[in-house]
């Protein structure tokens, strides 16, 4: 509660600053920071719980359907640091069979892959018959994180910009369907999930250098997303924007948008009979002696 309240106050004093540069009054101040918490209001766990195990049976009889039928699906998580993509995607693939849907999350290009055509080292891992594929980023990276950070020439930024929506074109011409998400978060949500992440071990981790660095360039972000929007927000595959400032909600709100953008029947097979279990004979187990069991220690 203590650390909420913290980062809650960053946020504020944050805005204030801002409002004394742009010469806003205090009372717009105080308002954003009320809707600031408005938009953070909790959804209840027993609802959502009862949605997401609602919606998950859903993503289940997708699942079975893509098999049947050999689609392949390619959904794109694009957004701000922590706007809470893999979130949204652990609860995609929780109760799904890895093998038809399946997460790619790649690091850094090799110096191969740089010297390469850009979309290269993503083209292996298009889905397959039957497969349903997860980008956790993808080659919006160029128009992103390579464009604020000086990764990629303009040249070869110009070039993505031109070619990315033929590439996705083809893919689509290809019977391959897109499906492309951006996570938005609030700059004071976002600063109170850095906090977060700051002071719990267990999260820590995910605070790498280069978010740290986004985190004093978020108008640079924004223009570049906004920019990106302009070329690639395309009618075979269109953006759409999840309001992110509640992670709870995001998560339904997307997985009920994605299971509304394919049009899947219920070919979920029925259980197998189980016969009883046949009687052991003539097997004797070791002795427990012998083997190496893990210490019970609860």
């Amino acid at each position: 509660m203590a650390k909420a309240k913290k980062a809650e106050k960053i946020a504020k004093s944050k805005l204030l600053e801002e409002a004394e540069k742009t010469g806003a009054g205090g009372a717009n101040v105080q308002m954003i920071v009320g809707d600031i918490k408005a938009e953070r209001k909790k959804i209840k766990n027993e609802t959502y719980e009862r949605e997401l195990a609602r919606l998950q049976i859903e993503l289940v009889k997708l699942q079975e359907w893509v098999k049947h039928e050999g689609q392949r699906i390619v959904v794109i998580f694009e957004g701000r640091d922590a706007a809470g993509k893999g979130g949204v995607i652990k609860r995609i693939t929780q109760s799904l069979n890895p093998r038809i849907c399946r997460v790619v999350a790649l690091g850094t290009p090799t110096e191969k892959e740089k010297e390469s055509w850009y979309f290269q080292r993503y083209v292996p891992h298009l889905p397959s018959a039957g497969e349903i594929v997860l980008f956790d980023r993808s080659w919006y990276n160029r128009a992103g994180v390579e464009r604020v950070m000086g990764f990629c020439s303009d040249r070869e930024y110009q070039e993505f910009m031109r070619t990315c929506p033929e590439f996705e074109r083809m893919l689509v011409r290809a019977d391959i369907k897109i499906i492309k998400y951006w996570f938005s978060v609030s700059d004071a949500e976002q600063e109170r999930r850095f906090q977060r992440r700051m002071d719990d071990p267990t999260r820590s981790w995910k605070l790498s250098p280069m978010d740290v660095e986004s985190r004093s360039r978020w108008v640079e972000y924004s223009r570049a997303k906004d920019e990106m929007f302009k070329h690639t927000d395309i009618k075979q595959a269109p953006w759409f924007v999840v309001n992110a400032d509640s992670k709870k909600r995001a998560r339904l709100n997307c997985i009920s948008h994605l299971l509304g953008q394919i049009d899947y029947k219920d070919l979920t097979p029925s259980p197998p009979n189980l016969p009883p279990r046949p009687k052991a004979k003539g097997y004797l187990r070791p002795p427990f002696e012998d083997q190496n069991f893990v210490p019970e220690i609860w």
